[in-house]
């Protein structure tokens, strides 16, 4: 697999060498920040998101945000206000603003990532 490489107007950032950092509330769970608000003016925010099999996001929401997963890697579902969606590579999943929604993984994992506006972090 080629090196991953983040674009910023002021630098070049190797996503690879990025630290993954556990989710705070769901085990199994960790992410990378890939470009943070402080990039973007607070406008969004890229997190490559990796979900380890058998493991879940449980029931959340993101107050005044809304999210976007680009599944790139494994399967499992999504469930966005009841309605369950399968999660394969090329999905996209729109989370709106406020919404109750959670993610499970199979028994692959899922790597996904997950677009913020505004920024997550």
């Amino acid at each position: 697999m080629t090196q991953q490489t983040i674009a910023l107007t002021d630098q070049m950032r190797n996503a690879d060498a990025l630290v993954w950092n556990p989710h705070a509330k769901f085990q199994g769970v960790f992410l990378k920040h890939l470009v943070t608000g402080s990039d973007t003016g607070g406008y969004l925010s890229l997190h490559h998101v990796r979900i380890d099999p058998g493991c879940a996001i449980g029931d959340h929401t993101h107050a005044g945000m809304v999210e976007i997963h680009d599944v790139i890697s494994g399967e499992g579902t999504c469930t966005l206000d009841g309605q369950e969606i399968r999660y394969c590579p090329g999905t996209m999943g729109v989370m709106p603003a406020d919404r109750i929604h959670r993610i499970l993984a199979g028994k692959k994992g899922l790597l996904l990532l997950a677009t913020f506006s505004p920024a997550l972090v």
